[in-house]
């Protein structure tokens, strides 16, 4: 009996805020716009619905790296953890910019010069200066609207030989086509620990690949590849071009490797979701959805409700 009077309850705000949460954080890349539309229309409150998007915008923003055009249109801006001055400031080493995003409408607002304290030292620079370089060589070549940025992440105020500090080689590209009823992404993070005690380079990748088929059903892919591999430590420019020949390499062999997996599944794998999904007139009660399976598993896994 008091299992059937909670499930008859009205959700408080703060379950409606954290399900609200739950699925802006979810939303598959490139549709987060499209999932806010509908929560904002669903929920019917604007205080509950502005909550959840100050906290759930910025947080999936920058989990998809995703990239935004400079007030000036000179050029984007990616908006990830690794260059991220505060909540709402992003640096852009290549053109020493400092951006302000406004994450809820994924807009860049204004751009002003970075200051001497938010840019590497020179000798860093030019380790990053001609990573950068040929990072934007091999997106332009593998990805048709790839993005990619070169952050110091550790040691930026080394001077010269004798310091250890790490880059880190952030690549993001999405594609979307709504009209064909499919929308991907490729987000891959490479973290370059420059060892000068040993004289070693340490590299770290991490591959996410997501698609999201919506034509008469629902299919989504979401893959992830990490890898680990050491070379030795050169000029600045030696040092860049073996990254980047690494890099070109993993991802191209990770790249072969799902088009494999995937080229070979059988028919029936799919054959139910091409089917089309039933259309009925029953409207759904919004005002008491936690009687439904889909919300009472997002309670649980977010922890309210109990």
């Amino acid at each position: 009996m008091a299992e059937e009077e909670y499930y008859d309850s009205e959700l408080s705000d703060k379950q409606k805020k954290e399900i609200a949460k739950w699925f802006l954080l979810n939303s598959p890349a490139g549709e987060i716009q499209y999932i806010a539309k509908d929560l904002k229309s669903v929920l019917n409150d604007e205080r509950v619905y502005n909550e959840a998007a100050q906290e759930a915008f910025p947080l999936y923003n920058k989990s998809h790296l995703i990239s935004l055009e400079l007030p000036d249109r000179s050029g984007d801006v990616l908006i990830t953890p690794y260059n991220e001055l505060d909540k709402n400031e992003y640096l852009d080493p290549r053109d020493a910019q400092v951006a302000t995003v406004n994450h809820v409408k994924q807009v860049c607002t204004e751009a002003r010069p970075a200051v001497d304290e938010e840019l590497p030292s020179p000798y860093i620079e030019e380790y990053r200066y001609a990573l950068d370089a040929e990072m934007l060589k091999y997106v332009g070549e593998a990805y048709p609207k790839g993005v990619c940025s070169v952050y110091c992440v550790n040691g930026k105020d080394v001077e010269g030989p004798g310091s250890n500090f790490e880059l880190v080689v952030v690549i993001s590209a999405v594609k979307q086509s709504p009209k064909n009823f499919c929308n991907g992404s490729w987000r891959s993070v490479w973290n370059i620990e420059f060892k000068d005690e040993v004289q070693v380079l340490v590299i770290r990748g991490k591959i996410q690949v997501g698609a999201h088929y919506f034509e008469e059903g629902n299919v989504q892919l979401d893959a992830k590849n990490e890898c680990k591999v050491e070379t030795k430590f050169q000029a600045p420019e030696e040092s860049a071009h073996s990254i980047a020949n690494i890099i070109r390499h993993h991802e191209a062999e990770y790249l072969a490797s799902l088009e494999a997996s995937y080229s070979n599944l059988p028919d029936t794998t799919f054959k139910d979701l091409r089917r089309k999904l039933p259309v009925t007139r029953t409207l759904f009660p919004w005002h008491n959805t936690s009687q439904f399976s889909l919300t009472r598993d997002i309670q649980k896994e977010l922890g309210i409700g109990k």
